[in-house]
């Protein structure tokens, strides 16, 4: 694997967990190189942020005995938050993974609701894969 991919790789990865990195602008920066594959790109980006994802929601199913720990990550307050949107919406919620701020916490809380691995998996690579999608479109076509 070409450096350029590991690199979009963690950079994918990191960004879906809870440290703030931006795996767009690398993402965009490798597109409009014209050096790289669209589809690799695509599958690499998609590939890292779902596995990034896929972390959280495993921290998530054994969180719960930590949240009374100073270095917990999450306020008890915003945890609950994050809990009770998750019961009114349900796994749907998912779709919205890809948004910043709030998409990682939301994995994270779909581990905690015991959300199903199928469904978890299959609604986040969608939301995520639509989002890098739409990303490479506005790119390329902005740039023609």
């Amino acid at each position: 694997m070409s450096g350029a991919y590991l690199g979009l790789f963690f950079a994918a990865f990191g960004a879906a967990t809870l440290l703030p990195l931006q795996s767009e602008a690398v993402l965009v920066a490798l597109l409009l190189s014209d050096r790289y594959w669209l589809w690799a790109l695509l599958a690499v980006a998609t590939f890292g942020n779902v596995l990034g994802s896929l972390l959280n929601w495993w921290l998530g199913r054994g969180i719960e005995r930590f949240r009374d720990r100073r270095w917990f990550p999450v306020s008890p307050r915003h945890l609950e938050q994050a809990r009770l949107h998750y019961q009114r919406y349900g796994h749907w919620s998912l779709l919205l993974s890809w948004l910043p701020v709030i998409g990682d916490p939301l994995t994270l809380v779909a581990g905690v609701m015991r959300e199903p691995l199928g469904r978890f998996l299959l609604i986040v690579t969608l939301a995520k894969g639509a989002r890098y999608g739409v990303l490479a479109v506005a790119t390329l076509g902005w740039t023609g």
